[in-house]
């Protein structure tokens, strides 16, 4: 199976806001079909519209929430376990919109779309839990400015690739693999082509981190044994380092939610 995190980089990169959201006009789609996955083989899919134009193939509900709120799934609390073990497809079309939709706007449309069909009802909590704060480690950075023009991120067990991006890129990459908020506190401003190498542990990256249930085939491939731990990587590669404290989490708490008829 190849490993869910190379196939969500887009859409984990809109994790880096919190839970609140910038005010936008309440739109919905105009038609919208929800059905659940006929047959799964673990090749899922979702993109932000395109001319109006949504579609999701074989993805969770989880997954589903995650990006409506803009929350890792460690900031999801509640639900039955199907909202991590259903696969679903989605084809919907909001009349009018031409290119790509704004991120606010898709995401309370999503938000609208999950209200409507799977009836789905949530309130917000702060809560005390463990943080990491990303800070520029005492000899100070080992980031090159990008010169580039392409923007993008690439996972692989054990291995990150960075090109014309930023630390709060790399925080919300760590948030992922951690299962912590990362808060960015180094204070780099602009672009930079980057990799970090690390000997991957169990449980980092993992399919919980992006809406799944595990199941046996997603047991990562084997990595160094002898290579650095990710917060090693972080100081002697890129002249960072993470510090553990506590702090505020926003949450996102499923009071109530229902299985839609399909149509």
């Amino acid at each position: 199976m190849i490993y869910p995190v190379t196939r969500m980089l887009v859409w984990a990169a809109a994790l880096t806001s919190s839970l609140a959201q910038s005010p936008v006009s309440r739109k919905q789609f105009d038609v919208a079909a929800v059905k659940l996955t006929a047959v799964t083989d673990g090749h899922f899919m979702l993109r932000d519209p395109q001319g109006g134009n949504f579609t999701a193939e074989d993805v969770t509900l989880k997954m589903l929430i995650m990006r409506a709120y803009r929350v890792h799934s460690f900031q999801v609390a509640g639900g039955p376990d199907w909202i991590h073990t259903l696969r679903w497809d989605i084809r919907a079309k909001a009349e009018g919109e031409e290119g790509r939709m704004q991120s606010a706007q898709f995401e309370e449309m999503l938000r609208a779309l999950l209200e409507d069909r799977f009836q789905l009802k949530v309130n917000h909590e702060t809560r005390e839990m463990p943080v990491y704060t990303l800070l520029v480690a005492k000899n100070g950075p080992k980031l090159n400015l990008s010169t580039g023009a392409s923007r993008g991120v690439q996972m692989r067990p054990g291995t990150l690739t960075f090109t014309k991006s930023t630390t709060a890129t790399l925080a919300a990459q760590l948030s992922l693999l951690t299962g912590r908020v990362v808060i960015d506190k180094t204070g780099l401003e602009g672009d930079y082509d980057f990799e970090l190498r690390w000997a991957q542990e169990p449980g980092q990256g993992s399919p919980d981190a992006f809406g799944l249930s595990a199941v046996a085939s997603d047991t990562p491939p084997p990595v160094d044994a002898n290579g650095p731990s990710i917060f090693t990587a972080l100081q002697e590669q890129l002249g960072l380092h993470m510090e553990s404290q506590k702090g505020p989490v926003e949450m996102l708490v499923i009071d109530h939610l229902e299985k839609p008829s399909e149509n």
